[in-house]
């Protein structure tokens, strides 16, 4: 269920930036502090990005990313990443470590690859709630009553629904 609702929520990214021209997506938003929806998406893909490209090695450092600004400025780049990230997510879990050095010199630790699809998750729809902000400038585009919504509120609608 967790892989299937990642995929659900990269698929979201995918099909919004199929609808943004490149004007839009690299457009400055004051609603955002002046950031563009292709920073928020960068941002995204990156941390995906770490936790992909390093579950071998088994060690995480969302930190230490590459910041390809190519992927802030180039719509279809941005798709591209996100494709090959849908085909690689479907791996078992595992125990990995965890490399922060935000208060401190570098530490490890102990998580497993679910757990950090967990978080990476979360940090996606953090970012896509934002980037629904700046969506109201652009009434022409359709994203899913899922988009930005945490699946925890998006369950506790259905209950009160019933």
């Amino acid at each position: 269920m967790l892989i299937q609702n990642v995929k659900n929520n990269l698929s979201e990214n995918i099909e919004l930036l199929r609808q943004l021209t490149n004007d839009e997506f690299t457009q400055k938003n004051p609603e955002l502090s002046n950031a563009t929806i292709g920073e928020h998406m960068r941002h995204i893909i990156e941390l995906f990005g770490c936790l992909l490209e390093n579950y071998d090695c088994g060690v995480i450092n969302y930190d230490d990313r590459k910041r390809d600004l190519i992927l802030q400025t180039d719509k279809n780049e941005a798709i591209n990443r996100i494709e090959k990230y849908l085909h690689e997510i479907d791996k078992t879990n595992k125990t990995l470590s965890l490399a922060h050095n935000c208060f401190s010199p570098v530490e490890l630790l102990p998580t497993n690859y679910f757990r950090e699809l967990v978080y990476n998750l979360e940090h996606s729809i953090h970012h896509q709630a934002l980037i629904k902000v700046a969506l109201h400038r652009l009434p022409h585009i359709r994203i899913s009553n899922s988009f930005g919504v945490a699946p925890s509120t998006l369950e506790y609608r259905r209950q009160c629904a019933q």
